[in-house]
């Protein structure tokens, strides 16, 4: 069970990591919606700094449930058109 469990964590690492570099803010910066997408990525950037600290510590459990939670910031997101994203593949849900 240890092992999933680590092998998970690594999986939502990377789908993380890989999420933040592909999204990419669709409103101006300078209104509510931008605002709302920083907000989002701030809250994405800072669950993956928080799952980093976690495992470092190793406490997987607490690293997946953050690298989780990050990805689920994005791909709300990107669901309600916040962030332009890959159509395809496993990185979004939209």
């Amino acid at each position: 069970m240890a092992a999933d469990l680590h092998e998970k964590v690594d999986r939502y690492e990377g789908l993380l990591a890989e999420a933040l570099g592909e999204a990419e803010r669709l409103p101006p910066p300078d209104t509510p919606l931008g605002e709302a997408a920083a907000e989002c990525e701030e809250m994405a950037q800072s669950y993956l700094e928080d799952g980093r600290h976690f495992r470092e510590r190793d406490d997987a459990v607490n690293a997946l449930a953050a690298f989780s939670y990050g990805h689920a910031w994005l791909d709300a997101g990107a669901r309600i058109g916040l962030f332009d994203v890959p159509d395809s593949g496993h990185l979004f849900t939209v």
